[in-house]
């Protein structure tokens, strides 16, 4: 019993008392001058002049264009992505193929891969320069400098975060329950919207949160093949670096603190979801 109590009351580490207080202050001063202070900074800037000058800054034709385009962006590329996720999942959790290690490879390309040469990738492949650009300039498809390209280069981006938030849900949950749907009789499509979408729903909100994430703060990749037309093709990041380099620094900050607040509300529902759903959101962890 004695050597039960110890164990209970045994200290999880062995630093002391000293040393514990001067790892978490300093962990806690970095936190607060990496990332609240700048985000401090950001809002006390837009709101130097006051509240009326932030949202007269905030009325231009130009912020507001690039308000809309990032929306409409978002709201392209992570519908499409959350599709694509799933679909690699699915193949890559449920069959045995051969290149099925290289698909595994290929869906973590973005996170090594620069998106500054991700968007010069997409421009040298659909740029006049290259026989399919050409084509496609002569048929009055345009993709670089415009609309799709900004579309696409957001995709690329952003489409690993679905897939390796559900791979390992997926893995862990395994196909008992699905084999046992298909063998009752249901067809392929009604054993995953009735079995299989159930059991991800969670991981594939958290992976829709943090693509919706990425893809609205994306800056390299855009600012490459956007041409950065003003009132057509500059997104919120890329309009902010703009309104800052023309000194128009209440604009600027104004436009910087409409994205923190849109970023907060992610992380807000990102946090609830965790916090709701900790058990399930665990195994996505593992990868």
């Amino acid at each position: 019993m004695s050597d039960i109590a110890l164990t209970r009351h045994t200290p999880v580490t062995t630093e002391p008392r000293l040393a514990r207080h001067i790892l978490i202050g300093t962990v806690l001063v970095l936190i607060g001058v990496l990332l609240f202070a700048p985000l401090i900074a950001v809002f006390a800037e837009a709101l130097r002049n006051g509240w009326a000058a932030s949202l007269t800054a905030l009325s231009s034709p130009d912020a507001w264009s690039a308000i809309r385009l990032t929306l409409i962006v978002a709201a392209i590329a992570v519908p499409l992505n959350a599709v694509f996720g799933i679909a690699a999942a699915w193949a890559i959790t449920k069959f045995d193929f051969r290149g099925k290690a290289f698909l595994i490879t290929l869906i973590d390309l973005p996170f090594s891969v620069s998106p500054v040469v991700a968007g010069l990738a997409l421009v040298l492949l659909f740029g006049v320069n290259s026989s399919l650009g050409a084509w496609l300039v002569a048929n009055d498809l345009k993709i670089v400098f415009a609309f799709p390209g900004i579309v696409l280069a957001t995709m690329f981006v952003t489409f690993p975060f679905v897939a390796r938030e559900l791979i390992p849900v997926m893995i862990e949950q395994g196909q008992a329950e699905e084999e046992a749907a298909l063998t009752l009789g249901a067809s392929g499509w009604r054993a995953f919207f009735t079995v299989t979408l159930p059991n991800i729903r969670w991981a594939l909100l958290y992976g829709v949160l943090l693509c919706n994430a990425r893809a609205m703060g994306e800056f390299g990749a855009v600012a490459v093949i956007s041409g950065k037309i003003r009132g057509e093709t500059t997104t919120m990041p890329i309009m902010i670096e703009m309104f800052y380099n023309e000194y128009l620094s209440v604009a600027a900050f104004s436009l910087a603190a409409v994205l923190a607040l849109l970023a907060l509300v992610t992380l807000t529902l990102k946090s609830l979801l965790e916090w709701r759903h900790a058990d399930v959101l665990a195994a996505t962890r593992r990868h």
